[in-house]
This record gives structure tokens, sequence and C-alpha cells, in this order.
């Protein structure tokens, strides 16, 4: 889920089961029970091989 979160940052909701919260991947904060974790990103730079992964694995566990 993407969530415009002001004017140059988005909140980026992921489900991720069994995965700790870290500097970057924080807890779900406006995306309540939907998301369990959420990326704050405000430049292209921050989407990273890191949050590809996450991404990645939200779609495994989708599917």
């Amino acid at each position: 889920m993407i969530k415009p979160a002001t004017k140059t940052k988005i909140d980026l909701g992921l489900r991720l089961n069994d995965v700790e919260i870290t500097n970057q991947l924080l807890n779900s904060g406006p995306f309540g029970t939907i998301c369990s974790h959420r990326v704050k990103i405000s430049d292209i730079k921050e989407i990273d091989p890191q949050l590809q992964s996450w991404i990645d694995l939200v779609y495994q566990q989708m599917v």
C-alpha cells in the first residue's frame, strides 16, 4: 500500500511475516493492521536492494 505522507514523501506499507523492525523498516504506523511494516521514501535512491528484497518477500508470501 502506498500512502502520501507529505508533498515530498510517501509511506510504503508492507505486510511481512516474521520480519524484525529496522532503521529503514518501521512499524506499520498509519496503516494499522492492514500492513505490518512501512518504509518512508522521500528520494528514489531510497529504493535500494534491501527494500526490493522486502517487496519480493511480500510477493512470495502472497502466491
